[in-house]
């Protein structure tokens, strides 16, 4: 298995028993204040800028924090930058929702220029237990003594507390400092979005939110796709088209996981139907990609479902594929869409929704949480009960109940994953739920389980290094790849 790039990040891990706050310092002790974010707030130049007086300084520093991080050896990572040492501390604070407890006597006499100044450095966060290593480390790359100061450690109290030569500078708490932090971007979302969903946002700065807590209610297979043994050993490959239309991304992604599933992947574009030089009967698995499918401006994917519809050939060509017992189909974004427009094509798919503008009025890109439910869907077998991190990024999800039997969804039984607070309850509440579908609905299942439509996106996350945050312990592949694998096994079953 590949080596995985760790990746660094500001969150501050609170589950390891001892950690520690380092400064590692590239400006040699400098603390220039020109050009500041502190000297702008008070209308001031701010005397000489942060220069970067010593190159090889620079170097050594991006050494050895390679060297550290592909070792393990880093909880957590901030540059010094805009805003500063006090800045970087506060963010690392707020993406973890912890409190810490600094002290800056190693940082000259005047509190101020130490908290503010923008010199180049980064603040990391190690284990106790492996300071001596880190600190070896750091000093092979010639950054030693005044370079380096512990600053103190991240704790669960939730108050940023600061100290300098025994007296306490600063004692407030973690949500009042994020409140002032986001007021300015609340009070714009109010004007420029939903009230309603800017103000839920908000609030969620004061809310008992434990964060992601994935939940797995499968075992988590290590050692890689269970397809590879079968490829080894000569198995023929099954094929799949990887549908795509004008402006469609991600079907590089795509195509990557069902590769290594098993599967033969055609890269097929909407032309190569209309045009005859692809035809659907070719293949076993049908995959509609997601992006922004005519730049979005015909209704979404319902822009690309028109299209197939008045296009007598083509029609003809999805709703015999359809059809089929053999085949299977996945619609992701753009693509669930697509294939909610053409259910009256599709066998027991009469409960898809429509999909509308996200509540919020914008085009949402975030890591959600999702539960998947006990559905048909061959995609998702063994999977239920789950509650995996998974990206969205639409800005027509919303599914639309309001009539037929798609006004009977929730209760189906097809609905395939729904959005949840970090409490594992199903939500309608932004951000948990990005789009507003009632319920948390987010994909569904067709009656027989061959059709799975969903908004997310399983193939932007069926590696852990796609992932903005994981586990540590999943390893190279993430829970989503099972999804995929669900699918060859599937095949495989069919064809004893």
């Amino acid at each position: 298995m590949p080596d995985v790039r760790r990746v660094l990040t500001p969150e501050l891990d609170l589950s390891a028993a001892e950690s520690e706050l380092w400064l590692v310092d590239v400006s040699g002790g400098r603390q220039r204040l020109g050009g500041s974010a502190l000297a702008q707030v008070y209308e001031r130049v701010g005397g000489e800028t942060p220069d970067l007086d010593d190159p090889e300084r620079l170097i050594g520093f991006f050494a050895a924090i390679e060297s550290l991080n592909a070792r393990g050896k880093l909880l957590a990572y901030h540059d010094r930058s805009d805003g500063g040492l006090f800045a970087a501390l506060a963010q690392m604070a707020f993406a973890s929702r912890a409190g810490l407890d600094l002290t800056l006597d190693g940082l000259g006499s005047d509190p101020l220029a130490a908290l503010f100044n923008e010199e180049l450095g980064a603040v990391i966060q190690v284990k106790s237990a492996d300071r001596a290593e880190v600190l070896a480390t750091l000093a092979r790359h010639g950054l030693e003594g005044a370079a380096v100061q512990r600053l103190g450690t991240p704790s669960r109290s939730g108050r940023l507390r600061v100290r300098h030569q025994d007296r306490l500078l600063l004692d407030e708490s973690r949500a009042e400092l994020e409140r002032v932090w986001s007021e300015t971007s609340f009070q714009i979302a109010q004007l420029r979005d939903d009230p309603r969903c800017a103000r839920e946002e908000f609030e969620r700065i004061d809310a008992d939110d434990p964060g992601m807590q994935p939940k797995l209610s499968f075992e988590l297979d290590r050692s890689g796709p269970l397809a590879s043994a079968r490829i080894q050993g000569g198995a023929e490959r099954p094929s799949v088209a990887i549908l795509r239309e004008q402006g469609v991304n991600s079907q590089v992604e795509m195509a990557a996981a069902f590769q290594q599933a098993g599967f033969r992947c055609f890269d097929v574009h909407m032309s190569d139907l209309y045009a005859g030089r692809f035809a659907l009967e070719r293949v076993l698995g049908l995959v509609a990609c997601g992006g922004f499918s005519y730049g979005d401006v015909l209704g979404a994917g319902q822009g690309w479902a028109k299209s197939i519809l008045h296009d007598p050939g083509v029609r003809e060509q999805f709703r015999s594929f359809f059809q089929r017992p053999d085949t299977f189909t996945l619609a992701v974004c753009n693509g669930c869409q697509m294939l909610s427009g053409l259910k009256d094509l599709i066998p027991g798919a009469e409960h898809f929704p429509r999909f509308v503008q996200n509540t919020s009025e914008r085009f949402e890109a975030r890591l959600t949480l999702v539960r998947v439910e006990e559905t048909p869907s061959l995609f998702l077998r063994g999977m239920a009960g789950s509650e995996l991190p998974i990206v969205a990024s639409h800005g027509e999800g919303r599914a639309e109940l309001a009539r037929g039997p798609a006004a009977e969804l929730d209760r189906s039984g097809r609905v395939a994953l729904r959005f949840v607070d970090h409490h594992g309850q199903a939500t309608e509440r932004y951000p948990y739920n990005p789009n507003g579908s009632p319920g948390g609905i987010t994909a569904v299942s067709s009656d027989d389980g061959r059709v799975l439509i969903t908004m997310p996106h399983p193939e932007r996350v069926f590696r852990t290094a796609q992932l903005s945050w994981h586990p540590r312990e999943w390893g190279h592949y993430s829970p989503w790849m099972r999804l995929f694998d669900n699918a060859r096994r599937w095949v495989d079953e069919r064809r004893r």
